[in-house]
């Protein structure tokens, strides 16, 4: 049976994004992502927040390390990995993140246009990136 592994998220970075490269020079950043729902239990509304993961490759990892940073809104693309390791001391680990294909940069509360839509134009667009193999 084939599988479908697609992730869309919306939310606010919860740190600065972490960039580092790989051995071969590929761009490597870490997204911390918290996403919200709001939902009303009887007459009390109440919020639940997922912390979730993200790894971005590439240019568009450079371009999240210089534009992006705590407290941003994002939208990020992609799919659900699984890494396993093992630490030092012989324990198993295991770790779900997101391995984002687009991210799309969300303007800051107060700029033009009422939080929402498109990334603003003057330098901080959307970019489409295809992780590889």
């Amino acid at each position: 049976m084939a599988g479908f592994n697609k992730v869309i998220l919306i939310g606010n970075l919860t740190r600065n994004p972490e960039l580092r490269y790989t051995p071969n020079g590929t761009p490597v950043a870490s997204l911390g992502l918290a996403v919200s729902r709001r939902y009303k239990q009887g007459d009390e509304l109440k919020e639940e927040v997922c912390f979730v993961d993200v790894v971005v490759f590439g240019r568009q990892a450079e371009h999240c390390g210089q534009y992006l940073s705590k407290g941003n809104g994002i939208i990020v693309d992609g799919r659900l990995q699984q890494r396993r390791w093992e630490t030092e001391d012989g324990q198993k680990r295991s770790k779900h993140e997101v391995v984002a294909q687009t991210v799309t940069f969300l303007p800051k509360r107060g700029d033009a246009g009422g939080g929402g839509g498109e990334a603003p134009a003057h330098d901080e667009p959307s970019y489409d990136y295809e992780e590889p193999q």
